[in-house]
């Protein structure tokens, strides 16, 4: 298998791009940015001037100085860029160990021996030791899974110049990376964890997520429950782990046995619960009958309640919660759920920050030419998008706020959004009536005592992320109501009809601000703060005509500001190609409009639109977000010739920029062949009427499942 393209860009100073690694060393929070190479060349016509080229690599076997040092030699016998005409001094790669948090670093002058030690956070050089190695080893292959692209470009686009390589690829190698795993296994809180976890601990931190993955991606679930059956003599809450890679496997009895064992003398384990809940949710989904999906649900209802209670700061816990009663369609108490999910700031993988180039040389290699894919990037620049298109916020959304809008999403694709505006003032307090109450409370009145009257709320946990302010939403809604006229939103009965922007709730802040805001000098008024105490205390002993709303948490408000502009968005698109249908007119969109409307759909889960908006993207150029969202389609359908084809086009796209690895590819050639069998999709790939060169590159991914042994490779 020929390596990918070597990308080189050239330094304005000499080993800066060393110095500014250096330099943010002590920034660093999670597993680290990916490996540098740095080159430094001389000018085979110009012998006293010096050259300093980089790139950025994962996945390179990084157990020992020498390991690295080789992957330094084998880039000064490539001839691409300006290789063939310099020559290469001396080459430094540097690797980070994010347990000890020290970069390490070995230096390959050429010729001459090689320097291997390391540098922390201060700047200072240390020893290597075996130890640091150990623990480097186990942070690359990490790295190597966490910063591999899924698919669609977004992860390649972050980082210019990074080549991405398997880290496993046999079991001679899977057996040094789990033995890696087994002895830092307890360490593994100290790497961080992803940021829908507050606090990571031995189950839930980057090691536990990087491992999962890998079972996953190529099928060893044997490795898996072996690995985690020797961890659980030590600590029974490997015992989540274990059940999770069993139910992976569909050794779902064993899976539930052990949860089951693990809860008896852990029974506050909200890991396990959780994933108790998660398997009991998806067996809902699967049930034969309404009874068994009822009961299986009863019981996921419970889990999820009680991992809340174990875990009440975890955002995971209660978006399952949450997620459970979406499936029993109680709309109420899953908003209300909704609600209570403690928010947490994204932190984005940690990303290497280099000093501005002095030029980018990015190289194509012949095996990875294809015509669709080539012209791809030409077209790109020149590409008009609507600006309503591109300010929309829930495409930026991650962490904690994606998966709460994903909640939202669903429960609107179930019930509809005027439903969901019905469900959300039965359950929170609107302004409105808010204000209205203040009012009425303010004016005098025999017949009524203020200090009996109550508004009873949630507690108000600090939040922190992209929320918007009400202000903020006030000064837009002008122009927004202005541009409600656009479009109409489409029935379950095909009728058009007004969509409605969603009035504010009142956020708990408000409610502390008339607190503050309150005169002890009239009596009307001080009647109003004591029905702001009563709120905020949450005394049940008083009650009003808002007894029992909620105060509905700023971020939550947000969200439904910015769902109706994604609804309002789609709308306006659907019902502008209905009309050009009726006309017999092609309704025409540029390529990156077609996209951002094919991701809009997506994320409101409209699935047939957004394949649609795919296929309309492709028709003019290669887009691998279009193909990737597409070949979800293809997987769900069992279409297996279209899911080749796609799969191709995608390992083909991530090869020239590139990476020769992505998880989710190898995961989808792996559950073709299982369900087909390797020769057939062996034939498949070779019919496909496509240069040879590329078609390799997908064999490739195919012989890595014949070397793991996978199901359906006997064949």
């Amino acid at each position: 298998m020929v390596a990918p393209a070597v990308p080189e860009i050239t330094e304005e100073i000499l080993h800066e791009s060393i110095d500014a690694r250096t330099e943010s060393l002590n920034s660093l929070r999670e597993l680290g940015p990916p490996d540098i190479v740095h080159l430094l060349k001389q000018p085979l016509r110009n012998p006293g001037k010096q050259i300093g080229v980089y790139h950025h690599v994962t996945g390179v076997d990084a157990s020992s100085s020498a390991s690295l040092a080789a992957y330094i030699n084998t880039l000064t016998y490539k001839e691409f860029g300006q290789s063939a005409t310099t020559k290469t001094l001396e080459g430094t790669y540097c690797c980070y160990n994010a347990f000890s948090r020290v970069d390490m670093r070995v230096h390959a002058p050429f010729p001459g021996s090689v320097e291997s030690y390391c540098i922390d956070e201060r700047g200072e050089k240390r020893k290597a030791t075996e130890d640091l190695w150990l623990e480097t080893y186990l942070c690359s292959v990490l790295r190597a899974y966490s910063y591999a692209d899924d698919g669609t470009g977004d992860t390649i686009r972050k980082i210019m110049g990074v080549r991405r390589f398997n880290p496993v690829t046999n079991t001679e190698t899977e057996h040094r990376f789990l033995s890696a795993a087994e002895q830092l296994f307890f360490r593994g809180w100290q790497l961080g964890s992803d940021s829908v976890v507050q606090v990571p601990n031995n189950v839930s931190n980057h090691l536990t997520t990087g491992l999962l993955k890998y079972f996953s991606t190529t099928g060893r679930y044997a490795s898996g429950i072996n690995l985690f059956e020797k961890l659980r003599t030590q600590n029974t809450e490997v015992a989540s782990l274990l059940a999770k890679v069993l139910f992976m496997g569909n050794e779902e009895v064993q899976g539930v046995r052990i949860i089951h064992e693990a809860l008896k003398q852990a029974p506050m384990d909200y890991v396990m619960l959780d994933t108790q809940a998660e398997f009991l949710l998806k067996k809902a989904v699967t049930a034969a009958t309404p009874e068994q999906k009822e009961e299986r649900l009863r019981m996921a209802l419970g889990c999820a309640d009680r991992s809340t209670i174990a875990a009440p700061s975890e955002f995971g816990t209660w978006a399952r919660l949450a997620q459970v009663y979406v499936a029993m369609e109680d709309w109420e108490n899953a908003l209300t759920i909704l609600n209570s999910c403690p928010m947490f700031t994204y932190q984005d993988k940690d990303a290497p920050i280099m000093p501005e180039p002095k030029d980018v040389n990015l190289p194509t290699l012949p095996e990875t030419r294809l015509d669709e894919i080539d012209s791809e990037p030409e077209s790109r620049y020149s590409e008009q998008v609507d600006p309503s298109l591109l300010n929309l916020r829930a495409s930026a959304y991650r962490g904690t706020f994606k998966q709460a809008y994903g909640i939202l999403t669903e429960m609107t694709a179930k019930i509809g959004w005027d439903q969901l505006l019905k469900i959300r003032s039965n359950v929170f307090v609107m302004e409105d009536e808010y204000r209205s109450e203040k009012q009425e409370t303010a004016q005098p009145n025999t017949k009524r005592n203020a200090s009996t009257d109550a508004l009873r709320g949630t507690p108000d946990p600090a939040t922190n992320g992209n929320a918007s302010d009400a202000s903020g939403d006030e000064d837009d809604e002008e122009k927004e109501e202005a541009e409600e006229d656009e479009g109409s939103v489409l029935g379950a009965n095909g009728k058009g009809k007004e969509i409605e922007r969603p009035s504010s709730a009142v956020p708990p802040e408000d409610v502390k601000k008339d607190a503050e805001n309150v005169s002890h000098d009239s009596t009307a008024e001080a009647g109003l703060l004591t029905r702001v105490a009563d709120l905020l205390q949450g005394d049940e002993d008083h009650f009003s005509r808002l007894n029992n709303k909620r105060l509905c948490e700023r971020w939550l408000d947000s969200l439904f500001m910015v769902l109706y502009e994604d609804l309002r968005v789609y709308t306006i698109w659907r019902t502008q190609m209905a009309q050009y249908r009726a006309q017999s007119m092609q309704y025409k969109k540029s390529a990156e409009e077609w996209e951002i409307l094919g991701s809009l759909a997506e994320r409101l889960q409209h699935v047939d639109e957004a394949v649609e908006a795919y296929r309309a993207c492709l028709s003019l150029r290669f887009s691998p977000k279009a193909l990737s969202g597409i070949l979800k389609v293809f997987e769900k359908t069992k279409n297996t010739r279209d899911t080749v084809a796609a799969t191709i086009r995608l390992v083909t796209w991530q090869y020239r920029w590139y990476s020769e690895f992505s998880p989710e590819l190898l995961h989808t050639i792996r559950q073709l062949i299982e369900d087909e069998g390797a020769v057939k999709v062996r034939s498949i790939i070779q019919a496909t009427n496509l240069p040879q060169n590329v078609l390799d590159l997908t064999h490739h991914y195919a012989a890595l499942c014949a070397t793991f042994r996978s199901s359906g490779t006997d064949g």
